[in-house]
């Protein structure tokens, strides 16, 4: 397996404006929608990388629901749902992410 990416749904893969509660998913960001739709096509492993079941036992099982109806009505399969990584992840698209590099602590391009 060449490994998998891990796309943040809220803010990267579905507009953010803040918490509206576990059933309120923001409308699709066309360009990552396109994105992940390309790598799905090309036979790259896509998984949501979100927060939003990192805390949620007992609720777990329905935000997964509501993540999956809204992949669905967006045109995407039922992608696994994470908020872990493991050795396989080889990328990460993230709103929130500061690349830095590896074993420096330094941020890629200078980033503060």
């Amino acid at each position: 397996m060449a490994g998998w990416i891990g796309v943040d749904l809220d803010g990267t893969l579905a507009h953010y404006d803040g918490w509206k509660g576990i059933e309120h998913i923001g409308a699709p960001v066309p360009a990552m929608l396109e994105r992940v739709r390309a790598w799905i096509a090309g036979g790259k492993t896509v998984r949501i990388f979100t927060a939003r079941v990192a805390c949620a036992e007992p609720e777990r099982s329905e935000v997964v629901r509501v993540i999956h109806d809204w992949l669905v009505q967006h045109g995407l399969p039922r992608l696994d749902i994470t908020c872990v990584k493991d050795l396989g992840m080889v990328e990460l698209w993230d709103d929130r992410c500061v690349q830095v590099i590896p074993n420096t602590g330094r941020p890629v391009g200078g980033v503060a």
